[in-house]
């Protein structure tokens, strides 16, 4: 019976500690999302840049796994070239050892302190009124689940102790391969090194040695290395080829590393007793330690190199022209789990949509002037695209909101869908101006050379308003709105001067009549098609915020 209270009490205790990590980097990953997205668009090609990255955001996210399919995701968008990629897997290797850190510090006696920060989080959270102190007390509470967990496993890890058998049957786990194996298996399954390697440190510091002690540890934290990797080559089945070029990256830093480690452990028998064992008085933290110091070397020593290993994958993963899948979304459902991202991801393809509505409107018009109504055909066909796409935008933002956002997150996703209905509705004023060609032809109607510069000129200012909201939307300039409405209301101004001037043209006989409902409808199709591109522009304003 003590032994199956033993096992319950490691899964509650592991349970506590996944939910800890969870709360907290799910809530600091709110507070510091607009910094999350700031520092992936600062990806350079310095190398430097791109691993200080890695290791920033994977500290606050809490996942190198999580980092490394976001990078996976931003690769098969085509945001991100394969070099920044590998220089961010290795930041993002550095940066998930602060897990592991965390965990040593129950060794340390204010490590019961810190467990404290549970019930002080969730009063904070319960009694806070603003998303941002709610945020800070659920990430305090987290912190603390984090310790509630590590001193459950713990006092579990005791009971393991006091069972001669148990510690004889770790003990006499000393094959330097099966041990590596195991670190492998079981993070594969839990899917998180970190986890693992916190059950080994709290194994640690209960005070079980695994193997004949000195080096037989590590090599289990070599097997987390690689069995991290499985949740990103996961993640690349069914991407892109670059993608999976990412992915087979991230798998050949960790078994390279992992394996020249391997070596030296196995040819320096005394390495742990010398170097760690010797500089760190407490067995967690000696075990946090070298799974930081392995994790900044390989960096070190691969970084230079990491021009190799893109040159060597593009050589190795093949891509197979018969199974080439066309891809030109940037939508990701990897995305997802980073609500931030995944919202600058969308608002980079509702441009390409407006991009579109406007190329629309270009057709039509063309049409109109050539007295073509075979732009119909084509005008029909991209508004089909813009439907289908505006759809699968809208579902993909649907996803992102079922996660808890904050109040910011919730209301730039709202302005993303009405900026979708406004293209659409463009798509539909094309359509419009479509008819009123067919119209034209059907009439035999004449419009003059003057008319059409006119009409001409009133696109063209639509094509600048078009930029400017554009420019807006993607947060290249958070000061455009009045531009914006300035552009706007030129464009009014224009459809009321060119009704003036027809109707004078009327009357002074240099018009039909019949023209006058094809002339006024087409430029207020125009105006609108400048109406809901404001529109746009003034819910880009709550982007920029």
């Amino acid at each position: 019976m003590q032994y199956v209270y033993m096992v319950f009490a490691l899964l509650a205790g592991l349970g506590a500690f996944l939910i800890g990590v969870k709360l907290l980097s799910d809530n600091t990953e709110k507070l510091s999302t607009k910094g999350i997205r700031d520092l992936f668009k600062k990806t350079s090609n310095n190398k430097l840049v791109g691993v200080g990255i890695g290791v920033v955001v994977t500290s606050i996210i809490q996942s190198s796994s999580l980092t490394t399919v976001m990078v996976v995701g931003f690769v098969n968008a085509e945001i991100m070239s394969l070099s920044q990629a590998a220089a961010i897997i290795m930041g993002a290797n550095i940066g998930t050892t602060i897990t592991a850190q965390i965990a040593a510090l129950q060794a340390f006696k204010f490590s019961a302190i810190a467990m404290g920060l549970t019930g002080i989080g969730i009063f904070i959270a319960l009694l806070g009124k603003k998303d941002k102190i709610k945020s800070i007390g659920f990430g305090l509470a987290g912190l603390g689940l984090i310790f509630v967990g590590l001193a459950i496993m713990s006092d579990a890890m005791k009971i393991v102790k006091e069972s001669p058998k148990i510690v004889q049957a770790f003990q006499s786990i000393n094959n330097p391969f099966l041990l590596f194996f195991v670190g492998v298996a079981l993070t594969a399954l839990v899917q998180s090194s970190s986890a693992v390697t916190s059950i080994i440190i709290s194994m640690a510091t209960a005070g079980i040695v695994i193997g004949s002690g000195g080096n037989s540890v590590l090599y289990i934290i070599l097997g987390t290395n690689i069995g991290t990797c499985v949740t990103a080559l996961i993640s690349s089945i069914g991407a892109n080829i670059n993608a999976k070029r990412a992915a087979t990256i991230h798998l050949m830093f960790n078994v390279l590393g992992s394996l020249i480690f391997f070596i030296i452990l196995i040819s320096w028998r005394s390495f742990m007793d010398v170097t760690f064992g010797k500089w760190f008085a407490y067995p967690s933290t000696q075990i946090a330690m070298f799974h930081t110091a392995f994790n900044c070397i390989c960096t070190l020593i691969f970084l230079p190199m990491s021009g190799l290993f893109v040159k060597f994958v593009n050589v190795a993963v093949k891509e197979k022209k018969s199974n080439i899948i066309e891809n030109k979304s940037m939508l990701d459902k990897r995305f997802v789990s980073t609500p931030g991202i995944a919202v600058d991801i969308s608002i980079k393809e509702i441009a390409r949509l407006m991009e579109n509505s406007i190329k629309s409107l270009d057709i039509a018009m063309k049409g109109f002037f050539d007295k073509s109504e075979d732009a119909k055909i084509e005008v029909d066909e991209i508004n089909k695209k813009i439907g289908e796409r505006g759809e699968e935008i809208t579902k993909y933002l649907i996803l992102v909101s079922s996660n808890e956002l904050a109040d910011k997150l919730e209301s730039i996703i709202s302005s993303l869908h009405s900026s979708i209905g406004d293209i659409l509705r463009i798509g539909e004023l094309s359509d419009n101006i479509t008819k009123y060609t067919k119209y034209t032809v059907k009439g035999q109607l004449e419009f003059s050379d003057t008319v059409n510069t006119e009409l001409k000129i009133m696109v063209e200012t639509i094509h600048k308003l078009a930029d400017k909201t554009k420019e807006s939307m993607l947060g290249k300039d958070a000061n455009l709105l009045g531009e914006i409405d300035k552009i706007e209301d030129s464009i009014d101004d224009m459809r009321k001067n060119l009704i003036k001037m027809h109707i004078d043209r009327l009357n002074q006989g240099q018009c039909k009549a019949e023209s006058s409902s094809v002339f006024i409808n087409l430029v207020s199709n125009l105006e609108r098609v400048g109406d809901h591109l404001s529109y746009i522009g003034h819910y880009s304003e709550e982007l920029n915020k």
